[in-house]
């Protein structure tokens, strides 16, 4: 291989079609040209996110193969032929179709929109700057848009120790609220306590009569993580005119079969969702919680640290749910 060729190659996880861990294979590759309006990112790391797992195992609908997956990335700017950022800018890219209708992140070079690149100034290490993107989008707009949270309310984190359950309880205690955490683990309880969670609860199903008991009324808002299985109880321990705002599905539970909404909805109990994109977390969102993160003020947990060799066995954590926080993957 000449030195040219070696230069337009790269390494990257490639999925030809969906199967075990084992189906993602490091690759090597021709590096991706940026069109107008695109942006080249030299990956320094990536966070490993439930959505790929669910594209590995066949569940998505929106993907084409063989795709490099990943829905986010984190790095600085290589290319950007539209002028949008300039080159060695660090940035995060998240969403917009990314490791679904084109290649994503689990790659050295990634190509995404503009629109989804947001630019960010930290002295951060890249793995931890590399947990954040997702995870904090994901974990602000469920409590912004999804919950619309105020100072003063209370809420409930259902599948509290996943990576967006620990962002979201930190955002919420930050902005003032009192969190209740759900854990199926009683081992994991300390750990909810140290995030600062008010009162960590162990999952057995009946998360209404704990919450209740503490709070008679219910929460003003609950964030659902684990799926349509537990959704009704969530819904049962939250308030009149609360709101429960279904984001994720922890348990692989969407779909609710025969849905009736009077006999399934409590009466004066909200249920809204979120599925956001990176629009969701403006720069100026994102810059203020990586500061946060970077003075200690905002404790994010990062559950390992994986090398792009290691990206089968990080999803084989991810998938059996033995992580608490986040999964990422450092390619330097």
């Amino acid at each position: 291989m000449s030195h040219t060729d070696r230069v337009t190659q790269m390494r990257a996880v490639v999925l030809t079609e969906p199967g075990p861990p084992e189906s993602l294979k490091v690759s090597s590759v021709e590096r991706p040209e940026p069109r107008q309006g695109w942006v080249r990112i030299k990956v320094e790391a990536f966070g490993l996110n439930r959505s790929e797992y669910h594209l590995r195992a066949g569940m998505a609908t929106n993907a084409t193969f063989p795709v490099i997956p990943g829905i986010e990335a984190t790095g600085t700017v290589d290319l950007a032929p539209g002028g949008e950022f300039a080159v060695g800018q660090q940035v995060v890219a998240m969403m917009g179709g990314m490791g679904r209708e084109f290649d994503g992140g689990y790659a050295e070079y990634t190509v995404v929109p503009a629109g989804s690149v947001v630019p960010v100034t930290t002295d951060l290490d890249w793995a931890t700057l590399g947990a954040l993107p997702e995870m904090l989008q994901t974990a602000h707009g469920s409590l912004h848009t999804g919950l619309g949270i105020q100072a003063g309310q209370s809420i409930l984190v259902r599948g509290g120790t996943s990576s967006v359950g620990v962002a979201a309880a930190v955002l919420a205690k930050e902005q003032g609220l009192t969190v209740f955490s759900t854990t199926r683990n009683p081992k994991r309880l300390d750990m909810l306590r140290e995030l600062g969670v008010d009162h960590p609860l162990v999952d057995d199903g009946n998360i209404a009569a704990q919450v209740r008991e503490i709070l008679p009324d219910g929460v003003n808002a609950a964030l659902e993580l684990v799926g349509t299985n537990v959704l009704p109880d969530t819904l049962k321990a939250t308030a009149v005119h609360g709101t429960v705002c279904f984001t994720g599905m922890l348990s692989d539970a969407w779909t609710i079969p025969d849905f009736y909404p009077i006999g399934y909805l409590p009466n004066g109990v909200r249920l809204t969702a979120y599925s956001g994109e990176s629009s969701d977390l403006p720069a100026a969102a994102l810059q203020r919680y990586v500061d946060l993160v970077a003075a200690g003020k905002l404790p994010i947990r990062i559950d390992r640290v994986f090398t792009l060799d290691e990206i089968a066995e990080a999803h084989r954590i991810m998938e059996a749910g033995e992580a608490v926080g986040k999964l990422v993957v450092s390619i330097t």
